[in-house]
Formats: C-alpha cells, structure tokens, sequence
C-alpha cells in the first residue's frame, strides 16, 4: 500500500473513476444503506490486505463481499433453498448470508480469513449498485473506520478516520439504515451470527422458524469468528461507555433515548438523543453518528465517559444493544 495518499471526497457521479480505482488495487469507501464500507476488489489478494493494513484490523476477521446482485451471489457462493427464500426476501438489503464458497470461488482466501465460507451481500444503496455494477465483480468492504472505531455514516466520518490511508470516498450523504447488516449464517439450522439492520423477526417469518445464535461469541479479539462484527470488543468510542444508566454521573455526557428525565442529567456535559420519540429506526440511524459526537466532546472536554441510557431489546433495538454492549467492552 502507498505511504503518502491522498484521500479525495468525490461526487457519487465518479462511479466509472472508483471502479477504475478498484480494479487498479485500490481502496475507495462507498456508502450503503448501513454504513459506509471500505472497498477492495475481493479476489486480489493485496487489495485486500490493504483493508487489513489501512483499518488496522486483524486478517482472522473475515469480510463481506458485496455484488450488484443475486446472479453475481450465486457465482461465489452455494444457495440451499433456505439461503435462497431469504436472498430472494430481502436483497438487496441490509441483510449477509454466509455461505459455503462455490468451486473456484473467485473471493480471495485472505478476505474469508481461510474458512470454506465466504460472508455475501447485495447492498440497497443506488451509488453502492452503481459501483458493483461498474465493477462488474464482488467487491469486499468491512466499515470504512479503523477497526474498533464507531461505524462510519458519512463521508466526513470516513475521512476523519482513514484520511490518507485510502484512494477515495464516494459521497453519498448520510446513510438511511445506520447499523450493520443483519448476518445469517446458512448451516444446517439458520443461525443469528450478527443482529443489523434487518430484524430478526422479519427473517424468523420469512423463514418459518427460529433462528439460533452461535454456542459461543468469541470472548476476546484473539478469537476467530464465523462472521465480521463478532469481535467481543468493536465499534469503540475513545472514552470509557457505561450502559443501562439510571443517573448521570459527573463529568459524563449522556446518550439518551426517548423522553430523558434522568437524576444528575442536567449536569451532563453534552446529551444527544437517539430518538426522542423512542422510534428504533430513527435511533438506528443516528446510533454511531451520535457516539462519535459524544466521544469527540468528551476526549475535547475531558468528560470521563458516555453514558447510555437503556434501549428496547427488540426489532432493531437487538442490533443497537449488540454494537453498544461491544462498544462499552
């Protein structure tokens, strides 16, 4: 990977330019309806260690590979009819299904961290298809931050991360979703591997059963997962995050949801809220938009942490739960 790039925030008309950087090797981040994501072309293997090596992430944690749709799908990977009920359900979408890799599957063996599965999308996001399309293959993308980090939802939230580290980023305005695609891994039973953007339930009924979760996660960022997103500690703010609060504490500043009468809150150096009208889609979408501002005046301010007030479990609450209890590790 170059040493000294310049990372350019371009017009989401420059698909041809992108996709022309991409198959030169490059890195351009992208938006899709979730987050943005960090592209390489998935079958060379060095593009794809430039992700690794620009987002500082581990090579165990395997990647999605997204495509332009489910034909492009059905070239890298096997479909049962259950993986196939749920692709023709919700793709595009914000869900990815791990599969087992076709023969002569074309995604490299670094992106799917050696494992005979490969983790596969099609995004719901017009300048993301327009890319894959341009492409004309699958590109891997994990989140464009470095790894760890809050999840990027704009463009400047991927520049604040990875300037100079990537070729290019695609501006597509902030992203609808907010969270992660909902992962399901197509074993034997359906398994939950990484609740997202798409609930739960929506799949249960597509599918007519329950889904089961992974015997279990891995318990430090030395572990292997089955999927990306799995690693116990992930999408971290620099300042410490305390979860379930029933008060503020001095010195904090607070992350609310819905109506926020909390003891101690009007001491709060900063509140944001994630929906005051406590809609878990609207909280969804402002979920690492709003952590990155509560970190960014905390490490500013000197406040000793984000406290979180308590989220739904259900529909998209399940995500949400998931990235903030992995976000306060």
């Amino acid at each position: 990977m170059q040493t000294a790039l310049t990372t350019r925030i371009v017009d989401p008309t420059a698909i041809e330019e992108a996709a022309e950087r991409l198959r030169a090797g490059g890195l351009v981040a992208f938006p899709t309806e979730t987050v943005y994501g960090l592209g390489a072309d998935a079958a060379n293997p060095r593009a794809v260690a430039g992700i690794y090596e620009a987002k500082g992430r581990p090579s165990f944690n395997p990647l999605i590979a997204h495509v332009a749709d489910l034909a492009a799908a059905r070239r890298i990977a096997r479909f049962d009819s259950r993986a196939l009920t749920l692709a023709e359900a919700f793709w595009p979408g914000p869900l990815t299904l791990v599969l087992p890799k076709e023969t002569n599957c074309p995604v490299s063996d670094l992106a799917t961290a050696g494992l005979d599965t490969v983790a596969i999308r099609v995004p719901d996001h017009p300048v993301a298809h327009a890319l894959l399309a341009a492409f004309g293959g699958a590109v891997v993308a994990p989140s464009a931050n470095i790894s760890g980090h809050v999840s990027p939802t704009t463009a400047a939230h991927v520049k604040a991360d990875l300037d100079g580290r990537i070729d290019m980023i695609l501006d597509g305005g902030p992203v609808e979703v907010g969270v992660e695609s909902t992962i399901v891994g197509c074993f034997e039973h359906p398994m939950l591997l990484r609740p997202g953007g798409l609930p739960r339930e929506a799949i249960e009924q597509v599918l007519g059963m329950a889904l089961t979760r992974p015997p279990e996660e891995p318990e430090s960022d030395a572990s292997q997962p089955l999927a990306p997103g799995m690693l116990a500690s992930h999408y971290a703010p620099r300042t410490r995050v305390r979860l379930m609060v029933e008060d503020v504490k001095p010195g904090e500043t607070l992350l609310a949801f819905g109506p926020a009468a909390l003891p101690g809150i009007a001491h709060a150096r900063a509140v944001m809220n994630l929906s005051e009208s406590s809609d878990l889609g609207e909280a969804a979408a402002n979920l690492f938009g709003y952590l990155r501002a509560l970190d960014a005046i905390a490490v500013d301010s000197g406040a000793i942490g984000i406290a979180v007030m308590p989220v739904p479990g259900h529909g998209l609450g399940e995500a949400i739960n998931d990235r903030l209890r992995r976000a306060a590790v």
